[in-house]
């Protein structure tokens, strides 16, 4: 047989031999490729819509109550303490909550009182005893909340969600759940909500007044409206 015979003949099967190989080759490559593009692309897509903002403490309102108690209640008055300066991070999925955390930490001496019924001087009496005697603030520094599960789910244009986490607190962590309710609108987020809990979990004392008939409830009650600015 000829050279032309032959390469009519034999020709098609090399080429479609041939052909499989590429195919072959091409789909491992393609698969290959996808293996890595789906994984990446889905995960830049969940950084696109994972907010990141900064609280803004000049904006927000941190409020704990300190309310009195004991038989002789009615002569003293209750304690309406502000968290001055505090610092922190709020992350969350702007289309379905998750993934998100909260990060906060306050500066324990610059908890003050604000109750307008104490004068100046009554405050600052009352100022250096929360430094010196309740918080001790020498000691321990910082109040800190690590958030570790954010739970809920978006309604008629916010979140209502439960932050758990670990308070740091005069020393001693525990698990505390707050309840919130957050909104974003543009770059500001705000989150609104109170929970209670009680000092003595955390070993913190109260000065007493009268020689123990007005003394602090064991209870507090922290209200908060927090902002934060989009990074």
């Amino acid at each position: 047989m000829n050279y032309w015979a032959q390469e009519n003949i034999l020709g098609p099967f090399y080429f479609g031999e041939g052909a499989m190989k590429l195919i072959t080759i091409m789909g491992i490559v393609g698969c290959l490729g996808l293996a890595y593009f789906l994984p990446h692309r889905i995960a830049g897509a969940d950084t696109l819509t994972v907010a990141r903002f900064r609280l803004d403490p000049a904006q927000s309102k941190f409020m704990v109550h300190a309310n009195r108690t004991g038989l002789a209640w009615f002569k003293g008055h209750s304690h309406r303490i502000a968290a001055k300066d505090f610092s922190g991070v709020a992350e969350l999925n702007l289309d379905a909550l998750n993934p998100a955390s909260l990060q906060m930490t306050v500066r324990a001496a610059s908890l003050e009182e604000t109750d307008p019924v104490f004068t100046p001087e009554q405050k600052k009496i009352i100022n250096k005893e929360l430094n010196e005697i309740v918080l001790e603030t020498a000691k321990f520094p910082e109040i800190t909340f690590r958030s570790t599960q954010v739970t809920g789910s978006p309604a008629q244009g916010k979140f209502n969600v439960r932050i758990t986490g670990d308070l740091t607190l005069h020393g001693v962590t525990k698990r505390e759940t707050i309840p919130a309710t957050v909104t974003v609108s543009g770059d500001t987020l705000r989150a609104t909500g109170e929970f209670s809990m009680d000092r003595k979990d955390f070993n913190v004392n109260a000065t007493e007044a009268f020689h123990g008939f007005v003394r602090v409830k064991h209870d507090l009650k922290f209200v908060f409206d927090i902002v934060g600015r989009r990074e």
